[in-house]
């Protein structure tokens, strides 16, 4: 099962929204690597996916190691020489509790991952997104990032904050998506945050009220868009997201 058309990286792909993202571009005929720190469960989505006829390939990746990250990007150029898609979609909350009861260490554990982790893997992809000539990168964001949002008083998270660690990871992603897509645009590349909306997943208990299915939607439009496509923006399946 080679490629033979567009190929494409997910992070965290073995399950929730990862795995749903890389079915749906795989269905459109994309080539995904199933990026997966655990080596069982990426394994098990590789061979879920493979049976419904889809071709994905597992490739071990933890984004917050610089050492799998490298082995990652080396083990893509070696065997397919360049890369059209990164999909930054590994992330974790675990910080469901007011701003004052949020322990350092969940701050630290929240940014290695949904920060730093978007980071090594977007520099370490770039070489190889440049060899395509269009390359997409996708950031999973959230509308809890937007600092507009969170200070409209009418919103939820406006009257009874929590998350503080999370949302914040997220304000500080869509800025690296600006700052990323500005240098970029060059060669070719476009980067945007995807906000999919409260989806039903792991992270949340499944207490979301989108599917994976309707939530994967606007990061794999991201992640497919034309030419003439934007850059550097924040959008929802409404449209932009204000920062």
């Amino acid at each position: 099962m080679t490629p033979t058309g567009s190929i494409a990286l997910v992070t965290g792909a073995n399950k929730g929204l990862g795995k749903e993202i890389s079915r749906q571009l795989a269905t459109k005929g994309v080539f995904v690597l199933l990026g997966a720190r655990d080596r069982t469960r990426g394994l098990g989505a590789e061979a879920a996916l493979r049976s419904q006829g889809l071709n994905v390939e597992f490739i071990p990746l933890d984004v917050t190691d610089q050492g799998s990250v490298d082995r990652a990007a080396a083990s893509v150029e070696r065997q397919y020489g360049r890369l059209d898609i990164l999909v930054n979609n590994a992330g974790i909350a675990l910080d469901w509790v007011p701003p004052m009861e949020c322990d350092v260490d969940w701050f630290r554990r929240t940014y290695e991952t949904n920060v730093f982790g978007v980071f090594r893997v977007t520099r370490a992809m770039v070489p190889l997104l440049l060899k395509s000539g269009a390359g997409r990168i996708v950031n999973l964001s959230s509308g809890l990032g937007s600092l507009s949002q969170t200070a409209d008083p009418n919103r939820p998270f406006h009257q009874r904050p929590m998350l503080l660690a999370y949302c914040s990871s997220k304000s500080a992603l869509n800025m690296m998506t600006l700052h990323f897509a500005t240098e970029l645009k060059s060669g070719g590349i476009k980067v945007n945050s995807a906000n999919p909306g409260f989806t039903a997943t792991e992270m949340n208990q499944y207490r979301g009220t989108k599917t994976v299915e309707q939530g994967a939607a606007t990061p794999v439009r991201l992640a497919l868009l034309p030419d003439d496509g934007p850059t550097g923006g924040s959008f929802s399946d409404e449209g932009p997201v204000p920062w």
